[in-house]
């Protein structure tokens, strides 16, 4: 009869061993994809869901236009939802998968090592795995989980409870704080919802799974659309919190599945042929022994070689909270200067900053997909290889960002008359939020570039302050500057200052991140990213001009479609920009081999 271990690893045999703690298993375990094809593979399924998800985002945003328009309701909405654009940055997008996903590579790591140790094993020797040898991946999860979830429904309660003090500290400007105190606490849940969201979307990116972590937007954007369509005539503007409450409990169900078949949740079987030691082994991390069995043989016990995975203390904690506090704080600065402007100044700042935020999030796409390779890369001591793909991240998303940006600001009346001009949104509402999605687009470089460049410094789970520091700066930039500029240009001046500061802080992680990764060239970096600059300011200013000689929303953005992205390339083509002929070989290559494939079929078939 088989022994059942306590968290023993959870194979049949040492090859079955070596299978399931193979680094580059992103599908069935024992035929591993090539790298390159896999991450294409998981960056097109992640483009797709984002997509979608961005697309049902649009959809939220447009529906609450059309039925609460840019006025008070709106304002008291978007001071509520204030909580779960805080609770996505920290437990979502930013420090949960900044701890995890490291933390997670470590603890795969540990697996590999073990499943490299039993590779060593003679095939005629008995082998038995020490009652104490557990599953790192276990282990990191029986340790951070409860704790996780313990902490969170805390802070629900005490969010829900205190929504009166937030709202009159997030915006002490509005006349009438009821609809928001109600609105908060609505949303107060999402602080559990989106922080188990991001603990399980964390935990399976490191164990190569994009799917499901990738439709948790979708999920919860159509719990928001569904609550608010079928509660907005009894409810009024708290259906919309309440199907915020509700979609955040969509992106955890969304997620279960996959979470049931990636990860070691309950104890498994100890492997086929293998018997638990007698009593309680004591040995040290690696060390391998031969412990005499029952029958008098010498049998070999072994342990993982990093049996404990990476604490998740205060020390690597503290600067993860403290840059991504600080970079969400931006937002709290727009709505605490912005409230004390007319009404609808607030709504004004969220329809553009939702509009605006589409290309920095196509952009970021392809570093979602890439950064467990690099803490994976970090863990194994491979540091040149997640030195070349941080490179080669930070120029792809510099180059889809700022063609994007160059478009945005170019074509801003048209995208928001297109987007939300119906119901109760006028026309000059449109002409309000467009000149502000304008300013927004000067910051999204900068934006962008943050959200890539902060992966690298915490790949390798050690604290690090330099981040914090550097998005403190800008942070006081940004308010200095705000506010003063909002006296004279309004929420035209919280989003340049908005703007300045973030790009400060890009630049100070740049110049950090040289020191910190040597195989980084950040001269050529630099250089490729000022000449995707010039190229995106040729095509702003000559293709904005161009797509608004058409009138009506959608001829003029189609048009702008297509001028934009032509002018950016001539131009980067013509400044030697490497990173557009890059990709102008590889659309040549696609071009060149999909003829080859047709070519082929052909002859196949007069055969």
């Amino acid at each position: 009869m088989r022994a059942r271990g306590a968290g023993a690893l959870p194979d049949q045999d040492p090859a079955a061993v070596r299978r399931e703690c193979a680094p580059d298993c992103p599908g069935r375990p024992g035929t591993p994809a090539p790298p390159g094809r896999f991450l294409a593979r998981a960056a097109a399924v992640t483009a797709l869901l984002t997509a979608a998800g961005s697309l049902c985002g649009l959809l939220r945003d447009q529906m609450l236009a059309q039925l609460f328009g840019a006025g008070r309701d709106t304002d008291a909405f978007l001071v509520a939802w204030t909580v779960p654009e805080t609770a996505a940055t920290l437990l979502i997008e930013d420090a949960m998968a900044l701890l995890l996903i490291p933390a997670f590579g470590h603890a795969l790591a540990a697996r590999a090592a073990a499943a490299d140790e039993a590779r060593t094993w003679p095939a005629d020797d008995a082998r038995a795995w020490p009652a104490d040898a557990r599953d790192p991946v276990r282990t990191l999860l029986a340790a951070t989980l409860p704790r996780l979830l313990g902490a969170l429904a805390c802070g629900s309660a005490l969010l829900a409870l205190g929504a009166p003090v937030v709202v009159r500290l997030l915006a002490p400007g509005l006349p009438d704080p009821a609809p928001a105190v109600a609105c908060t606490r609505l949303t107060a849940l999402t602080v559990l919802t989106f922080g188990t969201a991001g603990y399980l979307g964390a935990a399976l990116r490191a164990h190569r799974s994009f799917a499901a972590p990738a439709a948790i937007y979708v999920a919860y954007n159509a719990g928001i659309l569904g609550t608010t369509l079928a509660l907005h005539s009894a409810w009024g503007v708290r259906a919309a919190a309440a199907g915020v409450a509700f979609g955040g409990v969509l992106m955890v169900l969304v997620q279960l599945p996959a979470c049931v078949r990636q990860l070691p949740l309950h104890v498994r079987q100890l492997p086929t042929g293998v018997r638990q030691l007698p009593g309680h082994v004591w040995q040290l991390p690696g060390c391998v022994r031969r412990l005499p069995g029952r029958d008098g043989r010498l049998r070999r016990a072994i342990r993982p070689r990093t049996s404990r995975p990476p604490l998740l203390g205060l020390g690597l904690l503290a600067p993860v909270v403290c840059f991504t506090l600080s970079r969400q704080s931006q937002v709290l600065v727009e709505r605490f200067l912005g409230s004390s402007l007319p009404a609808g100044a607030l709504s004004h700042l969220n329809y553009a900053q939702k509009v605006a935020q589409l290309p920095m999030v196509l952009s970021l796409m392809l570093c979602t997909v890439t950064f467990p390779v690099v803490a994976r890369a970090v863990a194994d001591g491979e540091t040149a290889r997640a030195g070349r793909r941080v490179e080669r991240d930070l120029t792809l998303a510099g180059l889809v960002v700022l063609l994007g940006g160059a478009y945005v600001g170019a074509c801003a009346p048209q995208i928001v008359a297109l987007l939300f001009q119906r119901g109760a949104f006028t026309a000059a509402d449109t002409a309000a939020t467009a000149s502000v999605l304008r300013v927004y687009a000067l910051g999204l470089f900068g934006h962008s570039l943050v959200g890539a460049l902060i992966r690298p410094f915490f790949a390798a789970a050690r604290p690090t302050w330099y981040p914090a520091a550097a998005m403190a700066g800008g942070l006081l930039i940004t308010v200095v500057a705000g506010a003063y500029a909002v006296r004279w240009w309004g929420a035209h001046g919280i989003v340049a200052a908005n703007a300045a500061g973030i790009t400060v802080t890009a630049l100070l992680l740049l110049h950090g991140l040289g020191a910190r990764v040597p195989a980084l060239d950040l001269r050529r970096v630099a250089a490729g990213l000022g000449r995707l600059v010039l190229a995106a300011a040729v095509a702003g200013a000559v293709g904005g001009p161009l797509a608004a000689t058409v009138a009506a929303p959608l001829p003029g953005a189609a048009a702008g479609a297509l001028l934009v992205p032509a002018v950016f390339a001539g131009t980067a083509l013509a400044v030697r920009a490497p990173e557009a002929r890059q990709l102008l070989l590889a659309v040549r290559a696609f071009e060149v081999r999909r003829l080859l494939l047709a070519v082929k079929g052909k002859l196949a078939h007069v055969r």
